[in-house]
């Protein structure tokens, strides 16, 4: 006879859902998702490739020297910042500090990184910086990378330093999405680029059957959403349903952030070639809406602030705005997570090994630096009480050094191998060394929840209470 147990699904770490403010589901009376690397995943490295060689024509068209540069997916990752100001990519830990970075395609080496940036502060308010915060960034991260090395080289005459050479990239970049024919493309051969999730029609079927609104909220226009959304949502559908039958609201060309910070005309899409009607008398049942804001949505559905969560991807346009202004609850989709989990996993047995040597130095670094205090306070004939020999003290600290020079040897590789988990060249996503990195700080600060997938709701249920885990500091270890 079955048991309850025995239909709980054991689903691995990787696919949890993780908690930063405790949140109860029961009391969200609405969903609300992004679409892109939301609802519908990419293959990362392809859907770059091509925005890349996108970009790559548009700078041909200039006349750029650019015949020869390659996208290489594994230069750069999500939440590097630009430095506009020295033409560095760089990761900080979550005070700000640079802990790694590159100029052009080659990273710093340590000496001069600390000589650029001992006394500089990574500070997302101000325009010098610009936070790679979503996987669309890998291509303009890369194309800027290396044209900065064109432009040390004089191959880029008329660009006025790295700050004007960064401006012309995005501008590129954004004007190539703008015109449509990198979606073009996408739209083509979608078997090329979505990464099909076939559990995701089923959590938001659990989500609408418990009662709950679901919304559609996408700055993608009309055309390029119904046909992603049809192609990785309808054929997981019972017989007889497509998606729009999921969603309660379906709002496109959204422009958020500003959708959640602003009060914008709504809207109705009138025909399905795009011509819209302009709607004075809000929102209707079964209709696809463009532009609008989160307040007229809030006053359709009867919900606001706090029983509202909504999911996306961009830590701005998605979880910092709309929890700050709105106070939205927020989830945030970090597909990378999954190989960030498996990675650390994988490299556990190291990783407990690194934290028993450190241990051992500790130790050992305590007794050394107390043996040099006795040596000290002899030498000026400070202090009180008795104290080993000058000789005694010199042995002891002979042999510690001995010893945490061994220690040293055995965890540099080690230590090494760890800064290079999940990427040869920034390492973790979370972590910036020993540190949370300054993305994680973001993940934390804006994000209440944060998963690798929307199906992993699957997982928890539309009626799962999460709960945050207890926080701690560092006198909190002490026993």
């Amino acid at each position: 006879m079955r048991t309850l147990e025995d239909t709980v699904p054991d689903h691995a770490p990787q696919r949890r859902v993780f908690c930063n403010r405790t949140l109860n589901l029961r009391a969200i009376r609405a969903f609300g998702y992004d679409m892109d690397y939301t609802l519908v995943h990419y293959h990362v490295h392809e859907w770059e490739r091509c925005a890349y060689e996108h970009l790559k024509g548009r700078l041909l068209a200039r006349q750029w020297p650019v015949d020869d540069l390659a996208f290489d997916p594994e230069l750069f990752v999500r939440g590097l910042v630009i430095d506009r100001e020295l033409g560095n990519l760089v990761k900080a830990n979550r005070f700000g500090y640079v802990k790694r970075a590159a100029h052009g395609t080659g990273m710093l080496e340590f000496d001069r990184q600390r000589k650029v940036y001992s006394r500089v502060l990574g500070d997302l308010s101000d325009d010098r910086w610009v936070f790679l915060n979503t996987l669309f960034s890998q291509s303009e991260a890369c194309m800027y990378a290396q044209l900065v090395e064109l432009l040390d080289d004089g191959r880029l005459p008329g660009v006025l330093g790295y700050s004007d050479l960064y401006r012309r990239v995005k501008g590129d970049l954004d004007q190539a999405h703008l015109e449509g024919m990198l979606k073009a493309e996408i739209v083509a051969e979608p078997q090329r680029f979505v990464d099909l999730d076939p559990e995701l029609p089923l959590a938001l079927l659990d989500q609408r059957d418990a009662g709950k609104a679901l919304l559609l909220v996408t700055n993608s226009d009309w055309s390029y959403t119904q046909a992603m959304m049809t192609y990785a949502f309808d054929r997981f559908l019972p017989k007889g349903m497509n998606w729009r039958d999921l969603f309660s609201v379906v709002i496109v060309s959204a422009r958020k952030p500003d959708f959640f910070t602003g009060r914008m005309p709504l809207f109705e899409l009138a025909r399905k070639d795009g011509l819209l009607r302009q709607c004075n008398e809000g929102i209707r049942a079964g209709n696809v809406y463009v532009g609008g804001d989160a307040r007229i949505v809030e006053d359709y559905l009867g919900v606001s602030g706090e029983e509202i969560l909504y999911v996306g991807d961009h830590i701005f346009s998605d979880v910092h705005v709309s929890k700050n202004v709105l106070r939205w609850r927020t989830a945030l989709v970090l597909r990378e997570l999954e190989d960030e989990i498996r990675a650390n996993q994988g490299f556990s047995t190291d990783q407990e090994e690194i934290e028993e040597r450190m241990e051992e130095k500790e130790a050992l670094e305590f007794r050394q630096a107390h043996a040099r205090l006795l040596l000290q306070r002899q030498r000026t004939g400070h202090g009180t009480g008795q104290a080993p020999s000058q000789q005694k003290l010199d042995e002891t600290l002979a042999d510690l050094k001995a010893r945490l020079n061994e220690i040293d040897t055995a965890i540099t590789p080690l230590a090494r191998a760890s800064s290079e988990v999940l990427n040869q060249y920034w390492g973790p996503l979370m972590r910036a060394g020993n540190d949370k990195s300054h993305l994680a700080e973001q993940v934390e600060r804006y994000a209440d929840i944060y998963t690798s997938r929307v199906s992993n709701f699957l997982h928890v249920t539309p009626f799962a209470y999460l709960r945050s885990p207890r926080g701690t500091m560092p006198h909190d270890v002490v026993r």
